[in-house]
Parts: structure tokens; sequence; C-alpha cells
């Protein structure tokens, strides 16, 4: 007999508000399979940022806070060292973490606080209707670059998971996708791992995910899909970048 998926009990039942495409809600689903699969829900607290994902109250079945604008790793600390039994994560988009919040990202991740930092890169803003984000691509046309990203005007996009592998105080670092099913599974995996090196107490993970925004990259989901494989793999290569944990 064939099991039958559920929802995993990390996760509400309440639809998600997502546009049709958008990753997000595969993303919500895979944090809380790994939630489920180290059975730590009753004792985890999630930090939400500011943008898509600044409705994930709605959907974690958990403690959940909201941040400020780019401070949820700061909030985040500061819940894990009031409750340092906690299980404590933050959730945050390309356009919160690289741009307001890379200060609070940088100094989290070289403080190796013990938090996990679920980071959704779509290479732009998609709350607010489709900015150029730091993570954009050079010739990305976006809202606010309607001719595509240059560098003499814009600078080059910033890669934060080889920008903090720099750095001593993380001890898990990794990109992966969610894409294509194959993908879907590594990044399962890399996220359980992120929050087992939490629990064993090793510090510092990120987990950064190239995700799909078909409504404010003008294409149709399975375009988004193809336009993430040809355009932003080369850019962000897939892959661990840092594992001191094992």
């Amino acid at each position: 007999m064939n099991a039958v998926p559920k929802i995993p009990s990390s996760l509400t039942d309440k639809q998600f508000h997502y546009c049709p495409g958008c990753s997000h809600g595969i993303i919500h689903r895979l944090v809380a399979e790994a939630l489920d699969f180290h059975n730590v829900r009753e004792n985890t607290v999630g930090v939400a940022s500011v943008g898509c994902s600044v409705l994930a109250y709605n959907y974690f079945n958990i403690d959940m806070q909201q941040a400020a604008h780019g401070r949820a790793p700061a909030v985040a600390t500061g819940i894990k060292r009031v409750l340092p039994g906690s299980i404590v994560f933050s959730y945050q988009g390309d356009g919160d973490l690289a741009s307001i919040g890379t200060a609070e990202i940088v100094h989290a991740a070289a403080r190796g606080e013990n938090i996990t930092v679920i980071f959704v890169n779509n290479a732009c803003y998609g709350m607010t209707g489709g900015q150029m984000a730091p993570t954009s691509l050079i010739g990305q046309v976006t809202s606010t670059t309607p001719k595509g990203r240059t560098q003499p005007e814009a600078g080059y996009p910033i890669k934060v998971t080889e920008m903090l592998s720099t750095l001593d105080g993380p001890v898990y670092l990794s990109r992966v996708s969610v894409h294509k099913p194959a993908q879907i599974r590594k990044a399962a995996r890399s996220i359980q791992k992120a929050f087992r090196y939490q629990i064993e107490n090793k510090g510092f993970s990120l987990v950064e995910i190239l995700a799909t925004c078909p409504t404010n990259w003008k294409l149709t989901p399975l375009e988004a899909v193809k336009w993430l494989e040809n355009n932003m793999i080369p850019k962000y290569p897939l892959g661990e970048f840092k594992d001191v944990g094992v």
C-alpha cells in the first residue's frame, strides 16, 4: 500500500497566500518536516522577516515572533540566549537578509550564534513589486531595472553564502534549490542537518534556497523553473560551502 502524504504537524492547515508557482510553500513544508523529523516542534521558535514570508506565523504550527525588516537574526539571537534550550530559526528573503539585514546576518554568523537561518533567494523583492534586490543578476529585468541590472549603476550581486563562509563563526553553510524533485530531496537533507547542528549545540547554520518568483519575473511557473536553472544556478552554484559540524 502506498503511503498517503500528510500535512506535517509543524504546519497548520491554513491555505498559503503565496502566488502560483512560488517556492515558499515547498520551503515551508521542508522546514516543517525537519522539525517533525527531529521531534522539536513543541520546543521551537520561528522568527519571520518582513517580505513575502511576513505571514509565516499563520502557517507554522509553532511559536512565532515577527521581527522588524532585516532584524530577524538579532531577534533570534535574543530569543536563543534567553531560552537556550529552545530551537530557534529565522526565515528570511534576499531583500530582507541581504540588504537592510546585512549587518545582522554577518554579525550573528561571526559570533557563531547557535541558530538556524533559512534564506530564500528569489533574486528580487517579492512582496513589494519585484524591485531589484542585492541578489538580482546582471542583466536581470526588474521593476526598478527595466533595462536590466548593470554593474556600473548597481554593482554586482551579493553571494551571501560565499561571503559568510569566510567567517570563523558558522559551522554549516549550504546552497540548495527546490526547482526539481531531486533538488527538493537534497534541500530537505540540508535543512535537517542545519537543525541537527543546532540541536547538538554546534553553532550557526544557514541554508540558502534558490526559489522561483513567477509573478515578478513575469514568467509562467514552468518558465520560472527553467529561468532559475539556466540563470541563477550558474551564478549561485549549489553545494555545501562549509561543514565543520561533522
